[in-house]
């Protein structure tokens, strides 16, 4: 039986800008393993490409490929709903915008079926507000996740939770979660890399999104304390990881249920 890895990248391969110590070497392992994996990301605004480059200048050198995000997730979700064509208006940027159009969403500045908000930091107020009405008119609002602000001075981004909260609030009406840890994205990266719920193992730094998203699944999954996790806090959890370790350079293959 084959078995492949859904792996989250901030705070597991780098933090920021900085890649984390022997994040390059486990990757390398992977590659030169022929072990299947791809980097699920709920970030939407990056391309594939984009994300190539940046592991690339951190020492990591994969392909497109390798690369699953929750733009993609979300629109393959919109073309598998709509196969004949839909439409869209969308708070986002070039990954999200380059996902849907892939997936036959057109895009639309009025009268959409849907409204689609990503991470972003080029949508104004305005925007915003002409989304809020188009929801109250009967669009249907979508979020590619609900990942939180890190809260930190200096942070140039809203954080799109806080976003989709404010449009929630606003209209009176819940988004529908594409990304991590919705089964929509946990699925459909599962068969990305054309693996069964046996065979796919999640590794992540965060319970909520990753280690949440694998165990509702029945994937196994690895936590890494290199990010957000705190290990004294695990205990909170009504859920648990199958493994934990400090990073990934502490994994060791093959796991125990390979």
């Amino acid at each position: 039986m084959k078995h492949g890895l859904l792996i989250d990248m901030d705070g597991v391969i780098y933090s920021g800008e900085t890649l984390i110590e022997g994040a390059d070497k486990f990757i390398k392992r992977l590659l030169d393993d022929n072990i299947p994996f791809t980097f699920m990301t709920n970030n939407s605004q990056r391309t594939r490409l984009e994300t190539v480059r940046k592991l690339k200048r951190l020492g990591i050198e994969v392909t497109e490929d390798h690369v699953y995000t929750s733009a993609m997730a979300t629109g393959k979700f919109l073309g598998d709903q709509s196969p004949s064509g839909t439409t869209a208006y969308v708070l986002g940027e070039g990954g999200l915008l380059t996902s849907l159009h892939e997936n036959g969403v057109t895009l639309v500045d009025s009268d959409p079926e849907f409204v689609v908000l990503g991470e972003g930091r080029n949508f104004t107020l305005e925007m915003v507000q002409r989304a809020v009405d188009m929801i109250l008119g009967g669009a249907k609002f979508i979020t590619t996740n609900r990942d939180p602000s890190p809260k930190k001075p200096g942070w140039n981004n809203l954080g799109i939770a806080a976003t989709t909260a404010m449009i929630e609030e606003a209209t009176g009406r819940k988004a529908f979660v594409t990304g991590k840890p919705s089964p929509v994205m946990m699925r459909s990266a599962r068969k990305y890399l054309g693996l069964e719920t046996a065979e796919t193992t999640v590794i992540g730094d965060t319970m909520e999104t990753d280690i949440q998203g694998g165990v509702q699944m029945g994937y196994k999954t690895i936590l890494v304390l290199s990010g957000i996790a705190i290990k004294e806090n695990l205990s909170h959890y009504a859920f648990k990881p199958d493994v934990v370790v400090g990073s990934v350079d502490k994994i060791r293959f093959p796991l125990k249920w390979w």
